[in-house]
């Protein structure tokens, strides 16, 4: 492989144009909604921004040779009034419309992964696994969560030959297919006594994940003057392919669903066939298209550079408090997040139940997005941010007293509705809070070194949505106690689980809860989340969002 490089004159300003993941500054876009609702996984602590290429900038004078109003105005960027005197309407050619096409069909495909391996399986699996068991499947999500620290790798080392971006996705694609192949040929195997396989499952689907995550989709498909539809394929594509795969493959996959409206019961063999059938399909589309020309005559950086700039902005005074708020901001959230959902199925929510009430929660987050991104303009874009954590917050102390006094099956019309009406509420919440973190993210990151700086913040927010699952799963199960009344006794470890409760009232045994994990968790993270709020998060929050953007700056201390 190679990177080829030409020299630039010594007077000209260098172009910091890197490729990590995640490198387009329009992440804030409106209508992009990840959020985790109480009865269901979502996209919430996964910001996944489109990777397209930078267009070029003039080299332009050191800030500190500028003095006054200007040097302010070069640090905020142009006026909005400017902006929309410089406007041009844009012109879609049909070339454009097909790659349009093509970047939405292969987000679709990066968003089947994580529809699975976030959504649907945890769910498959929960009659036959406990919840530690789940805790360690829940590292599958991990890729996405540290992809910075590949990503550089990935964006500077090609086939000139083949293409920057086609050089890595079109093997991507043909692993992505292989993989899924793999799992559809293994599923009787691998799921039918799941508890022995975890780890084989954990390993195929953190893979699975990983390289969805690895091929990166900055495809330069698009024209210069259509690259900001690029954030708008990814939206469409990838929540389209994670609801695919999460709230319509669970309700498809229902007995009684199938069986209600007389259709064939879908199997996770056959879903996961007809994803591979369309990821060997597309791949060979993507072998004909022909990658658009980047500019190759900027000066890049290399990946020891990336790295530098990266440990470079880590140094920053108050990066370091953003990061320790990210890492621990939604703690609070955790034990809902992670385990409500599964109580809710395993007191008696029907899965296809479940698939109905997240598909009506998903236009609402549409609308609510763009709302969000009306509250978030301006200087204080953290403030719906801070407001939005008392909801989200009371939404968590909620869903435990929801699975407290869950009723009985059947569950009548009005509770499901009660149901749909707090889950949208709660993911608005949800939503708010991503818009406005995002629109705080895109003010103070740095314009040249706009890609690196908007990943390194993303993977910190993104981790802390995501390490502390590991952990909640973990000890939902740690205090909780649970009794086998039985002359032949059966272990705690076999009441965990429905396939283990079955199996103890086969000898004659029955499983008594006697503390329940899940609640002591859940009380325990929204304490914390009170105490971290009132403590460290609203001080910090509000003292980073006074700063004046130079102080965010690389150098400036």
């Amino acid at each position: 492989m190679s990177s080829p490089r030409k020299k630039t004159s010594a007077k000209r300003t260098p172009q910091l144009r890197h490729r990590t993941g995640n490198v387009a500054p329009d992440v804030m876009e409106p209508h992009i909604s990840h959020h985790k609702s109480a009865v269901a996984s979502s996209l919430d602590g996964i910001i996944i921004s489109p990777r397209v290429p930078s267009t070029v900038r003039p080299a332009r004078e050191p800030l500190d040779m500028v003095e006054g109003d200007e040097r302010l105005r070069a640090e905020e960027g142009p006026d909005d009034d400017d902006e929309l005197l410089t406007m041009k309407p844009k012109t879609i050619s049909a070339r454009d419309k097909r790659a349009m096409t093509l970047l939405i069909i292969l987000y679709l495909i990066q968003g089947v992964p994580l529809g699975l391996a976030l959504g649907s399986i945890p769910f498959i699996l929960r009659d036959h696994l406990s919840y530690s068991q789940l805790g360690v499947f829940a590292l599958s999500s991990y890729p996405y969560s540290l992809k910075l620290l590949w990503s550089p790798l990935v964006d500077s080392t090609f086939f000139s030959s083949v293409g920057r971006r086609k050089s890595w996705i079109i093997p991507m694609q043909l692993i992505i297919g292989s993989m899924m192949l793999y799992i559809a040929a293994n599923v009787n195997r691998l799921f039918e006594h799941p508890a022995e396989n975890v780890h084989e499952l954990t390993f195929v689907f953190t893979s699975l994940v990983f390289f969805s995550a690895t091929q990166g989709w900055a495809l330069t498909l698009l024209s210069k003057e259509n690259l900001s539809f690029a954030s708008t394929c990814q939206t469409i594509g990838l929540n389209t392919g994670f609801f695919a795969s999460f709230t319509v493959f669970l309700a498809l996959n229902s007995e009684t669903f199938s069986q209600k409206w007389g259709i064939p019961r879908l199997t996770l063999s056959g879903y996961l066939q007809s994803c591979s059938v369309l990821c060997f399909v597309v791949t060979i589309w993507l072998i004909f298209e022909k990658e658009g020309q980047e500019s190759m005559d900027q000066s890049e950086m290399t990946v020891t550079s990336v790295y530098k700039t990266i440990w470079d902005i880590c140094k920053l005074k108050h990066v370091r408090s953003l990061i320790i708020m990210h890492c621990f901001a939604k703690v609070g959230f955790q034990a809902n997040e992670a385990v409500t959902s599964l109580k809710m199925i395993e007191k008696g929510l029907g899965r296809e139940d479940l698939a109905i009430v997240v598909l009506i929660d998903f236009p609402f987050q549409i609308v609510g997005g763009w709302l969000a991104a009306k509250w978030s303009s301006g200087n204080r874009p953290l403030r719906p941010w801070i407001w939005a954590f008392w909801p989200r917050l009371a939404f968590a102390l909620l869903s435990t007293l929801i699975v407290y006094w869950f009723p009985t099956p059947p569950l009548s019309y009005s509770f499901l509705v009660f149901l749909v009406v707090h889950t949208v509420l709660q993911g608005l919440a949800s939503t708010i809070q991503f818009v406005g973190i995002s629109a705080f993210h895109t003010r103070i990151s740095d314009p040249l070194i706009g890609g690196t700086y908007m990943t390194l913040l993303n993977t910190f927010t993104n981790l802390g949505g995501t390490w502390p699952k590991y952990f909640v799963l973990k000890e939902v199960r740690t205090p909780s106690r649970r009794a086998s009344e039985t002359l032949t006794k059966c272990s705690a470890a076999e009441c965990v689980s429905e396939l283990g409760k079955e199996q103890c009232s086969n000898i004659g045994g029955e499983c008594v809860t006697e503390q329940d994990g899940y609640y002591y968790v859940s009380v325990i993270c929204v304490a914390f989340g009170v105490f971290f709020l009132i403590g460290y998060v609203i001080p910090t929050a509000r003292r980073l969002q006074a700063l004046p953007i130079r102080r965010w700056r690389v150098g400036s201390e």
